[in-house]
């Protein structure tokens, strides 16, 4: 696997990490944490001018990605995301725009599909319904047919940003089986509570649907169809998240690195004690092997492999078993002042918490690639 960035992509990578270093520095992210503000618009909007929101929407539709594969681009951006533990809505918005670029002249989605590009609204993906599992078998949110559309019953959980979204993506089951659709969130009937959140850069909260009447423009691609754009939005909502995720351990081995070598110990930096030199050896190994798992699902969902599904879900259990535990040995090495407020590795360790469990926790994807090689070792060993 090719691991080297063209001259586009380096471009677009640099301009990324500019934008964030001026845009974003933590001083934002503790200002929001502290009034409790949204999400900056005015800020997102320059994001989406930077090919942030275009990636995943091909040239017909307004959008293009910077070197032909929108899901690698995507998750370029996301680990430079996660250096800075940017309040960002990069993962919720492009996992709408995907779906409705898909999906695209089906209903009504052209006027969303143009205001998520330009970045003058948020949307995200409405799933979960409170058991943290992600699983379409868990799905319980109700669309009726009625005379002139649909009437939607349900709630959905951790929903990202829900309190800013001006839509969300919906799944529900309906007579022909799984179906999505785009829901306004001004619509009667939408109601949206939020939630404590573990991540100060990250708002999540849980939205009711009560007897919403949808018109039938609202039906994201075919009746019925959905389960395969369900298992893709996942998939993507992974991908993007481990990617995040890597590039937050990253930034906190940096940060730890030169901690230890500027902390003097009796005459002499830390870092050079053999002791401390093998645990970061240790977590360096870890941080190139979430790396290494995370481009290689990356590479695999982008260029549509049989795999993808089973490489994704490795990425995530290997990065999701490591990560918390490797800033947590770096708050360690940082002695005292490591989990004091006013330092900002509490901030990454939030992130990273909360990414190890937003979109299914470890045990889930754990039984999810059990069942993905169990299927895999059964149709290998069935008679030809």
């Amino acid at each position: 696997m090719d691991l080297a960035l063209d001259d586009d992509q380096t471009l677009f990578t640099e301009t990324a990490r500019r934008f964030l270093d001026q845009t974003y520095p933590i001083s934002v992210l503790r200002a929001r944490a502290a009034d409790d503000a949204g999400i900056d618009l005015a800020a997102w909007r320059q994001a989406a001018e930077l090919g942030w929101t275009a990636a995943l929407v091909p040239e017909s539709l307004g959008g293009g990605s910077v070197s032909g594969s929108g899901v690698r681009d995507l998750t370029l951006i996301a680990e430079e995301q996660g250096r800075v533990v940017a309040p960002l809505p990069l993962l919720p918005v492009n996992l709408v725009l995907d779906t409705l670029a898909r999906t695209a002249g089906a209903g009504g989605s052209g006027e969303a599909l143009a205001a998520l590009l330009a970045g003058d609204a948020l949307a995200a993906w409405a799933h979960d319904e409170g058991r943290g599992t992600w699983s379409d078998g868990d799905v319980s949110t109700i669309a009726t047919p009625a005379a002139d559309g649909w009437m939607l019953e349900g709630t959905k959980c951790f929903v990202e940003e829900a309190d800013l979204c001006r839509w969300f993506l919906v799944s529900a089951r309906t007579p022909g089986g799984l179906s999505q659709f785009l829901v306004p969130a001004d619509i009667d009937g939408v109601t949206v509570a939020m939630r404590d959140s573990l991540d100060l850069g990250r708002h999540l909260g849980d939205v009711r649907f009560t007897r919403v009447a949808l018109g039938g423009d609202t039906l994201v691609g075919t009746e019925g169809a959905a389960a395969g754009d369900l298992a893709r939005q996942l998939l993507l909502a992974v991908v993007l998240q481990n990617a995040e995720t890597v590039g937050t351990l990253d930034r906190v081995l940096a940060m730890t690195l030169e901690y230890a070598s500027d902390r003097f110990a009796f005459g002499r930096p830390l870092s050079s004690y053999q002791a401390l030199k093998h645990r970061f050896a240790d977590m360096k190994m870890w941080v190139e092997a979430c790396l290494a798992t995370s481009s290689a699902s990356t590479a695999a969902l982008a260029d549509a492999t049989p795999d993808a599904a089973e490489l994704v879900e490795i990425a995530r259990c290997y990065i999701a078993s490591k990560a918390t535990g490797i800033v947590q040995d770096c708050i360690q090495l940082h002695g005292g002042i490591g989990v004091t407020w006013e330092h900002d590795l509490h901030l990454y360790l939030r992130r990273v918490t909360q990414n190890v469990t937003l979109y299914g926790g470890l045990r889930h994807h754990r039984e999810r690639l059990a069942r993905i090689i169990g299927n895999a070792g059964a149709s290998s060993e069935r008679p030809a």
